[in-house]
């Protein structure tokens, strides 16, 4: 197989500010992706999340996990022209702040993958430490 693109916007749909992936550092289709997002500290949610302590919404480390997890499908040759879409998040632990300044790695590997959709269970991690992880569950539609 020819060498994977690790530019996000070649696998995603996502464009900013929803896109919460830089960078993909690894991609093993059908089964896992990890990636890089940096927190500059100008993204559009911290001033109001919260005034004075800007901290990354936990909803939106779960977005990233699942663009993640989306990368790893989307590679997938059997999955082209299809879209991973949200249907569940299970056992969401989170586990430490995550602020202006942090990269957060992400992580998603697949668990179950189906012509449906699949599960597949992700981390976020900062220095090392886990930020959050979760079981995710997607359905996959038709992308046009």
């Amino acid at each position: 197989m020819s060498e994977l693109s690790l530019d996000p916007t070649h696998w995603l749909p996502h464009r900013p500010p929803f896109l919460f992936l830089d960078s993909l550092l690894s991609i093993e289709p059908g089964v896992r992706a990890s990636a890089r997002w940096t927190l500059r500290g100008d993204e559009w949610f911290f001033p109001g999340h919260f005034p004075g302590r800007p901290t990354t919404p936990g909803v939106l480390l779960l977005e990233s996990i699942a663009q993640c997890g989306a990368v790893a499908v989307l590679t997938d040759p059997r999955y082209v022209g299809r879209l991973p879409l949200f249907g569940g998040v299970e056992h969401a632990r989170f586990r430490r702040q995550v602020v202006p300044g942090d990269t957060v790695e992400v992580a998603c590997e697949m668990t179950q993958l189906s012509a449906r959709g699949g599960k597949g269970f992700g981390s976020a991690t900062v220095k090392g430490k886990v930020a959050v992880e979760t079981k995710l569950f997607f359905i996959l539609a038709d992308a046009s």
